[in-house]
Protein backbone atom coordinates (compact mmCIF):
# COMPACT_ATOMS: atom_id res chain seq x y z
CA UNK A 1 0.00 0.00 0.00
CA UNK A 2 1.38 3.37 -1.26
CA UNK A 3 2.50 5.72 1.43
CA UNK A 4 1.84 9.32 1.05
CA UNK A 5 4.30 11.61 1.44
CA UNK A 6 3.98 14.34 4.40
CA UNK A 7 5.38 17.52 3.75
CA UNK A 8 7.91 18.81 6.48
CA UNK A 9 6.86 20.49 9.58
CA UNK A 10 7.90 24.22 10.06
CA UNK A 11 9.30 25.14 13.19
CA UNK A 12 6.82 27.29 14.98
CA UNK A 13 7.54 31.03 14.95
CA UNK A 14 9.45 32.96 17.53
CA UNK A 15 7.40 34.42 20.54
CA UNK A 16 7.94 38.05 20.13
CA UNK A 17 7.12 37.08 15.88
CA UNK A 18 4.14 35.11 17.25
CA UNK A 19 2.74 38.31 19.49
CA UNK A 20 3.77 41.27 17.57
CA UNK A 21 6.30 42.38 19.83
CA UNK A 22 9.72 43.51 19.64
CA UNK A 23 12.82 41.71 20.85
CA UNK A 24 14.44 42.34 23.99
CA UNK A 25 17.28 43.92 22.66
CA UNK A 26 15.55 46.21 20.36
CA UNK A 27 13.29 47.26 23.10
CA UNK A 28 16.40 48.01 25.23
CA UNK A 29 17.97 50.02 22.33
CA UNK A 30 14.62 51.91 22.06
CA UNK A 31 14.92 53.15 25.79
CA UNK A 32 15.96 57.20 25.98
CA UNK A 33 18.61 56.26 28.07
CA UNK A 34 20.35 53.18 25.82
CA UNK A 35 23.02 55.52 24.32
CA UNK A 36 24.06 57.30 27.27
CA UNK A 37 24.55 54.10 29.33
CA UNK A 38 26.91 52.71 26.55
CA UNK A 39 29.01 56.20 26.90
CA UNK A 40 29.04 55.57 30.73
CA UNK A 41 30.17 52.07 30.27
CA UNK A 42 33.35 53.77 28.07
CA UNK A 43 34.25 56.56 30.02
CA UNK A 44 34.43 54.69 33.14
CA UNK A 45 36.60 52.19 31.76
CA UNK A 46 38.64 54.50 30.20
CA UNK A 47 39.58 56.64 32.93
CA UNK A 48 39.80 53.48 35.48
CA UNK A 49 42.55 52.77 32.95
CA UNK A 50 44.27 55.84 32.53
CA UNK A 51 43.43 57.53 36.23
CA UNK A 52 44.67 55.28 38.70
CA UNK A 53 43.12 57.84 41.53
CA UNK A 54 39.73 57.07 39.27
CA UNK A 55 39.84 53.10 40.75
CA UNK A 56 39.83 54.92 44.79
CA UNK A 57 36.06 54.48 46.66
CA UNK A 58 36.82 58.11 47.72
CA UNK A 59 37.82 59.01 44.31
CA UNK A 60 34.71 57.92 42.82
CA UNK A 61 32.63 59.67 46.03
CA UNK A 62 33.85 63.07 44.57
CA UNK A 63 32.76 61.74 41.33
CA UNK A 64 28.84 61.16 42.47
CA UNK A 65 28.93 64.34 44.35
CA UNK A 66 30.25 66.27 41.42
CA UNK A 67 27.75 64.66 39.30
CA UNK A 68 24.52 65.24 41.77
CA UNK A 69 25.32 68.78 41.62
CA UNK A 70 24.84 68.63 37.50
CA UNK A 71 21.67 65.97 38.18
CA UNK A 72 19.48 68.16 40.15
CA UNK A 73 19.67 70.55 37.90
CA UNK A 74 19.08 67.90 34.66
CA UNK A 75 16.66 66.22 36.41
CA UNK A 76 13.85 69.25 35.90
CA UNK A 77 15.56 70.27 32.58
CA UNK A 78 14.75 67.02 31.25
CA UNK A 79 11.18 67.08 32.22
CA UNK A 80 10.55 70.95 30.92
CA UNK A 81 12.14 69.33 27.23
CA UNK A 82 10.16 66.29 27.42
CA UNK A 83 7.33 68.88 27.64
CA UNK A 84 8.92 70.89 24.22
CA UNK A 85 10.49 73.55 26.02
CA UNK A 86 14.14 75.12 27.02
CA UNK A 87 15.21 77.22 30.49
CA UNK A 88 18.65 79.07 29.08
CA UNK A 89 18.88 80.97 32.67
CA UNK A 90 18.80 77.48 34.55
CA UNK A 91 22.65 78.23 35.70
CA UNK A 92 22.36 81.85 36.71
CA UNK A 93 19.12 80.67 38.86
CA UNK A 94 21.08 78.77 40.58
CA UNK A 95 23.13 81.53 41.64
CA UNK A 96 20.15 84.45 41.74
CA UNK A 97 18.54 81.92 44.43
CA UNK A 98 22.15 81.53 46.66
CA UNK A 99 22.72 85.41 46.83
CA UNK A 100 19.13 86.19 47.45
CA UNK A 101 19.13 83.88 50.48
CA UNK A 102 22.65 85.49 51.58
CA UNK A 103 22.16 89.00 51.14
CA UNK A 104 18.44 88.87 52.76
CA UNK A 105 19.38 87.29 55.49
CA UNK A 106 23.02 88.94 56.13
CA UNK A 107 21.42 92.63 55.38
CA UNK A 108 18.44 92.53 57.17
CA UNK A 109 20.30 89.79 60.21
CA UNK A 110 17.53 87.69 60.21
CA UNK A 111 17.71 83.92 60.89
CA UNK A 112 19.07 82.18 57.73
CA UNK A 113 16.00 80.35 56.95
CA UNK A 114 14.27 83.64 56.68
CA UNK A 115 16.52 83.95 53.69
CA UNK A 116 16.09 80.51 52.12
CA UNK A 117 12.23 81.13 51.71
CA UNK A 118 12.36 84.34 50.79
CA UNK A 119 15.09 82.90 47.59
CA UNK A 120 12.48 79.73 47.28
CA UNK A 121 9.32 82.58 46.69
CA UNK A 122 11.97 84.47 43.85
CA UNK A 123 13.21 81.36 42.38
CA UNK A 124 9.43 79.82 42.10
CA UNK A 125 8.51 83.52 40.67
CA UNK A 126 11.32 83.48 38.37
CA UNK A 127 10.13 80.33 36.78
CA UNK A 128 6.28 81.10 36.97
CA UNK A 129 7.30 84.24 34.69
CA UNK A 130 9.56 82.20 32.03
CA UNK A 131 6.37 80.07 31.54
CA UNK A 132 3.94 82.58 31.61
CA UNK A 133 5.67 84.71 29.00
CA UNK A 134 6.51 81.62 27.01
CA UNK A 135 2.28 80.73 27.11
CA UNK A 136 1.44 84.40 26.64
CA UNK A 137 3.14 84.71 23.33
CA UNK A 138 4.27 82.34 22.11
CA UNK A 139 7.60 83.57 21.68
CA UNK A 140 9.64 80.57 21.46
CA UNK A 141 11.54 79.33 25.28
CA UNK A 142 14.60 79.57 23.92
CA UNK A 143 14.38 83.42 23.25
CA UNK A 144 12.49 84.10 26.90
CA UNK A 145 14.71 82.49 28.70
CA UNK A 146 18.19 83.42 27.24
CA UNK A 147 16.42 87.07 27.54
CA UNK A 148 15.87 86.07 31.64
CA UNK A 149 19.73 84.69 31.48
CA UNK A 150 21.32 87.92 30.09
CA UNK A 151 18.85 90.15 33.34
CA UNK A 152 19.54 87.67 36.21
CA UNK A 153 23.30 87.89 35.29
CA UNK A 154 23.01 91.65 35.62
CA UNK A 155 21.18 91.75 38.69
CA UNK A 156 23.60 89.36 40.34
CA UNK A 157 26.54 91.72 39.64
CA UNK A 158 24.88 95.08 40.18
CA UNK A 159 23.23 94.03 43.48
CA UNK A 160 26.27 92.46 44.72
CA UNK A 161 28.90 94.91 43.99
CA UNK A 162 25.79 97.81 45.00
CA UNK A 163 25.23 95.88 48.74
CA UNK A 164 28.52 94.46 49.61
CA UNK A 165 31.30 96.97 47.27
CA UNK A 166 32.67 93.07 46.35
CA UNK A 167 31.76 90.46 43.73
CA UNK A 168 30.84 87.98 46.37
CA UNK A 169 28.27 87.48 49.13
CA UNK A 170 29.38 87.88 52.94
CA UNK A 171 30.39 84.92 54.97
CA UNK A 172 27.28 84.10 56.57
CA UNK A 173 28.24 81.09 58.75
CA UNK A 174 27.22 83.37 62.17
CA UNK A 175 23.95 83.92 61.42
CA UNK A 176 21.21 82.07 63.40
CA UNK A 177 19.70 78.99 61.84
CA UNK A 178 23.19 78.36 59.94
CA UNK A 179 23.90 74.94 61.43
CA UNK A 180 20.60 73.18 61.02
CA UNK A 181 20.24 75.07 57.41
CA UNK A 182 23.58 73.46 56.41
CA UNK A 183 22.65 70.08 58.06
CA UNK A 184 19.87 69.96 55.61
CA UNK A 185 21.26 71.37 52.61
CA UNK A 186 24.86 70.75 53.11
CA UNK A 187 25.98 67.85 55.36
CA UNK A 188 27.43 64.49 54.80
CA UNK A 189 28.02 60.90 56.09
CA UNK A 190 30.10 58.05 55.94
CA UNK A 191 29.84 54.77 54.40
CA UNK A 192 32.44 52.33 54.84
CA UNK A 193 35.12 54.88 55.28
CA UNK A 194 33.92 57.03 53.01
CA UNK A 195 32.46 60.03 52.96
CA UNK A 196 29.07 60.65 51.06
CA UNK A 197 27.45 64.39 50.41
CA UNK A 198 23.88 64.40 50.88
CA UNK A 199 23.34 65.66 47.70
CA UNK A 200 23.75 62.68 46.21
CA UNK A 201 20.81 61.08 48.29
CA UNK A 202 18.12 64.23 47.17
CA UNK A 203 19.93 63.77 43.49
CA UNK A 204 18.81 60.33 43.34
CA UNK A 205 15.52 60.63 45.30
CA UNK A 206 14.44 63.18 42.78
CA UNK A 207 15.53 61.31 39.96
CA UNK A 208 12.81 58.53 41.66
CA UNK A 209 10.40 60.77 42.22
CA UNK A 210 10.53 62.19 38.52
CA UNK A 211 10.38 58.83 36.47
CA UNK A 212 7.50 58.07 38.87
CA UNK A 213 5.70 61.47 37.56
CA UNK A 214 6.85 60.54 34.10
CA UNK A 215 5.77 56.83 33.80
CA UNK A 216 3.02 56.36 36.41
CA UNK A 217 0.54 59.61 36.69
CA UNK A 218 -1.33 61.20 34.95
CA UNK A 219 1.02 63.88 35.02
CA UNK A 220 3.98 62.54 33.16
CA UNK A 221 1.56 61.72 30.48
CA UNK A 222 0.29 65.48 30.16
CA UNK A 223 4.11 65.93 30.00
CA UNK A 224 4.62 63.73 26.74
CA UNK A 225 1.66 64.56 25.25
CA UNK A 226 2.50 68.07 25.69
CA UNK A 227 6.02 68.14 24.54
CA UNK A 228 4.87 65.60 21.58
CA UNK A 229 2.14 67.81 20.51
CA UNK A 230 0.23 70.98 22.00
CA UNK A 231 -2.53 71.06 19.84
CA UNK A 232 -3.15 67.68 19.91
CA UNK A 233 -3.02 67.70 23.50
CA UNK A 234 -4.95 70.81 24.43
CA UNK A 235 -7.44 69.11 22.25
CA UNK A 236 -8.21 66.03 24.06
CA UNK A 237 -8.22 68.45 27.42
CA UNK A 238 -4.70 68.44 28.88
CA UNK A 239 -4.04 71.69 30.91
CA UNK A 240 -1.33 72.53 28.10
CA UNK A 241 -0.94 76.18 29.71
CA UNK A 242 -0.44 74.84 33.59
CA UNK A 243 1.65 72.06 31.93
CA UNK A 244 3.94 74.04 30.89
CA UNK A 245 4.33 77.06 33.28
CA UNK A 246 4.40 74.22 36.14
CA UNK A 247 7.87 72.54 34.70
CA UNK A 248 9.11 75.57 34.09
CA UNK A 249 8.54 76.17 37.96
CA UNK A 250 9.95 73.04 38.50
CA UNK A 251 13.41 74.28 37.28
CA UNK A 252 13.06 77.13 39.46
CA UNK A 253 12.39 75.35 42.72
CA UNK A 254 15.61 72.64 42.00
CA UNK A 255 17.52 75.84 41.24
CA UNK A 256 16.77 77.19 44.63
CA UNK A 257 17.20 73.78 45.87
CA UNK A 258 20.30 73.66 44.49
CA UNK A 259 21.87 77.23 45.35
CA UNK A 260 20.65 76.74 48.56
CA UNK A 261 23.55 73.43 48.82
CA UNK A 262 25.85 75.78 46.75
CA UNK A 263 25.62 78.44 49.78
CA UNK A 264 25.50 76.37 52.78
CA UNK A 265 28.35 73.93 51.49
CA UNK A 266 31.19 77.58 50.87
CA UNK A 267 29.30 79.99 53.31
CA UNK A 268 29.51 82.43 50.48
CA UNK A 269 28.75 82.66 46.98
CA UNK A 270 30.70 84.31 43.52
CA UNK A 271 28.11 86.70 41.96
CA UNK A 272 29.64 85.86 38.77
CA UNK A 273 29.24 81.97 38.26
CA UNK A 274 26.85 79.37 37.02
CA UNK A 275 26.94 81.28 33.58
CA UNK A 276 27.34 78.16 31.33
CA UNK A 277 26.18 75.76 33.40
CA UNK A 278 22.69 75.44 31.77
CA UNK A 279 24.18 74.24 29.13
CA UNK A 280 25.49 71.21 31.10
CA UNK A 281 22.24 70.40 32.67
CA UNK A 282 20.98 70.60 28.79
CA UNK A 283 23.09 68.78 27.16
CA UNK A 284 23.15 66.09 30.22
CA UNK A 285 19.40 65.72 29.14
CA UNK A 286 20.30 65.05 25.85
CA UNK A 287 22.75 62.45 26.05
CA UNK A 288 20.09 60.60 28.58
CA UNK A 289 18.17 60.38 25.15
CA UNK A 290 15.60 63.44 25.40
CA UNK A 291 14.73 65.07 21.80
CA UNK A 292 15.41 68.56 21.52
CA UNK A 293 12.11 68.37 19.70
CA UNK A 294 10.21 67.35 23.20
CA UNK A 295 7.83 64.69 23.61
CA UNK A 296 10.56 61.89 24.36
CA UNK A 297 13.02 61.13 27.16
CA UNK A 298 13.10 60.35 30.90
CA UNK A 299 14.61 61.08 34.00
CA UNK A 300 16.95 58.37 34.39
CA UNK A 301 18.92 59.00 31.40
CA UNK A 302 19.41 62.59 32.17
CA UNK A 303 20.92 60.97 35.24
CA UNK A 304 23.16 58.80 33.49
CA UNK A 305 24.08 61.80 31.33
CA UNK A 306 24.89 63.71 34.73
CA UNK A 307 26.90 60.57 35.59
CA UNK A 308 28.89 61.10 32.43
CA UNK A 309 29.99 64.52 33.21
CA UNK A 310 30.58 63.72 36.77
CA UNK A 311 33.48 61.04 35.43
CA UNK A 312 34.83 63.29 33.09
CA UNK A 313 35.28 66.15 35.45
CA UNK A 314 36.95 64.64 38.14
CA UNK A 315 38.57 61.80 35.51
CA UNK A 316 40.61 64.88 34.30
CA UNK A 317 41.60 66.07 37.26
CA UNK A 318 42.49 62.27 38.43
CA UNK A 319 44.41 62.13 34.98
CA UNK A 320 46.45 65.04 35.69
CA UNK A 321 45.20 67.30 31.87
CA UNK A 322 44.78 70.60 31.68
CA UNK A 323 40.75 70.86 32.72
CA UNK A 324 40.54 73.38 29.97
CA UNK A 325 39.77 69.72 27.98
CA UNK A 326 36.73 69.59 29.68
CA UNK A 327 34.78 72.55 28.01
CA UNK A 328 36.09 70.73 24.51
CA UNK A 329 34.24 67.69 26.03
CA UNK A 330 31.30 69.49 26.57
CA UNK A 331 31.00 70.22 22.99
CA UNK A 332 31.94 66.88 21.75
CA UNK A 333 29.76 65.07 23.88
CA UNK A 334 26.61 67.26 23.33
CA UNK A 335 27.29 66.35 18.96
CA UNK A 336 28.04 63.00 19.87
CA UNK A 337 24.99 62.14 21.92
CA UNK A 338 22.67 63.12 18.90
CA UNK A 339 24.48 61.32 16.78
CA UNK A 340 24.37 57.97 18.58
CA UNK A 341 20.97 58.38 19.70
CA UNK A 342 19.76 58.82 16.20
CA UNK A 343 21.95 55.88 15.44
CA UNK A 344 20.57 53.65 17.92
CA UNK A 345 17.16 54.44 17.40
CA UNK A 346 17.39 53.86 13.96
CA UNK A 347 18.61 50.78 14.42
CA UNK A 348 16.28 49.74 17.07
CA UNK A 349 13.43 50.71 14.38
CA UNK A 350 15.11 48.85 11.84
CA UNK A 351 15.23 45.76 13.78
CA UNK A 352 11.13 45.45 14.55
Amino acid sequence: MATTAQAPVAPPPRTDERVGRKSPLARFLARPEAGAIAGAIVIYVFFFIIAPPFRNASSFSSVLYVTSTYGLMATPVALLMIGGEFDLSAGVAVTSASLTASLFSYEFTTNAWVGILVALALSLLIGFINGWVVVKTGIPSFLVTLGTFFMLQGLNLALTQTITNQVASPDISTLDGFGSAQKVFASSFTVGGVNIRITVIYWIVFVIIATWILLRTRFGNWIFAVGGSPVSARAVGVPVARMKIGLFMAVGFMAWFTGMHTLFQFNTIQSGQGVGNEFVYIIAAVVGGCLLTGGYGSAVGAAIGALIFGMVNQGIIYAGWNPYWFTFFVGALLLGAILLNTYIRRRAEASV
